[in-house]
């Protein structure tokens, strides 16, 4: 083997390490999504969570292994105090979702993802494997690799790259992509309304330490028992009292930081996913404008974060930036605050939901 490390393509990839979770936003397009990707998600367990806003029943195969939860469960489960300082409304319902997550590796997706089929056989393609791969071997975030990431099939360590950094830093989080509906934001699909991303790149790359990213949840993986504590959505969207689209993105801004700290690393790549939908660019502008002026702020402010060095686990490093965000970005606007708030809260639900496991 002349990979510096474990080959992942020896990794065994068991159906029972991980579990899908799925936020029911619409019950017409959660039934077509369910049928769709059907073949796929058999082997799988899924965690369904209903957007609390949604009255409309869902309705789920009895051939699919899942566990739905509803508004209710919400409430009984976390208790009113932690109810009023979360938002689980609309796409961020999968982070209840996450909460309530048992296995080790978590794969989530928009109910507007499809399966892409294999060219040459036409059957369909499984993305929880790859992200899985990704997983499962090692990144390499202090030195770029030319060839990609070289723990993929077909690439491996370039010439010049230090023996002493091969061995690389855990994976916990797998970006993948998708095809379609390019990831503008709305003033770009604005002024490039045809704009399509047609093109599938069969490459996997490490981020490297201190570059931030998008992160979006549209095709996401990740290691729920390091980073899931860092996987809270629904804090725009709590802090405006509106749907946001950037919430993804504040996550994997936390995440991003927190991994660099500690030392962990995240891939974005392959697989893919095909996106069947994009709003409204205008609709979506009159939700995100806010969000895309805080960003000019934002990102500046998680590029300046150094954590403390006593500081070792990823809930403990988000409570701090839960606090460095109270004291640095309410000045912008005071929506920060609640924001800061609402991170401690998430903390607070982690804990109790892992606490409740120990227990268990």
């Amino acid at each position: 083997m002349s990979r510096w490390g474990d080959d992942p393509a020896g990794a065994e990839v068991r159906s029972e390490e991980v579990e899908v979770v799925i936020s029911a936003t619409n019950a017409a397009e959660l039934s077509s999504f369910l049928e769709a990707w059907r073949d796929v998600l058999q082997p799988y367990h899924l965690i369904i969570v209903q957007d609390p806003d949604l009255a409309d029943p869902l309705h789920i195969p009895e051939d699919l292994d899942h566990h739905l939860y509803c508004k209710e469960d919400m409430e009984s489960i976390l208790g009113p105090k932690l109810i009023s300082a979360l938002c689980f409304s609309g796409d961020a319902a999968r982070s209840f979702g996450f909460l309530q997550a048992r296995r080790r590796y978590v794969f989530t997706m928009d109910l507007s993802s499809l399966p892409l089929k294999d060219a040459v056989t036409g059957t369909l393609i499984d993305p929880i494997q790859q992200h899985l791969v990704n997983l499962k071997s090692p990144s390499t975030p202090f030195f770029f690799n030319t060839l990609y990431d070289p723990y993929q099939d077909g690439t491996d360590f370039v010439r010049g790259y230090p023996f002493s950094l091969r061995l690389g830093l855990p994976t916990v989080i797998s970006h993948g992509l998708w095809l379609n509906a390019a990831d503008f934001d709305a003033p770009t699909r604005i002024l490039k309304p045809n704009k399509r991303n047609l093109t599938e790149v069969d490459a996997v790359v490490t981020i490297p330490r201190g570059s931030l990213f998008p992160m979006s949840a549209i095709n996401l993986a990740f290691d729920r028992r390091i980073v899931g504590p860092a996987m809270f959505y629904g804090l725009l969207r709590l802090a405006s009292g509106r749907s946001e689209s950037f919430d993804d993105i504040w996550a994997g801004l936390c995440c991003k930081v927190i991994c660099d700290h500690i030392g962990y690393g995240v891939k974005s790549g392959k697989p893919y996913v095909w996106q069947t939908t994009s709003t409204n660019a205008f609709d979506s502008l009159k939700k995100e404008y806010k969000a895309i002026n805080w960003l000019e702020e934002i990102i500046p402010f998680f590029q300046s974060i150094r954590l403390p060095r006593t500081l070792s686990r990823v809930e403990d490093c988000y409570l701090e930036i839960a606090k460095l965000v109270k004291r640095k970005l309410n000045s912008i606007d005071p929506v920060f605050e609640k924001i800061s708030s609402s991170m401690e809260a998430w903390i607070e639900a982690w804990k109790a939901i892992s606490d409740f496991e120990e227990d268990s």
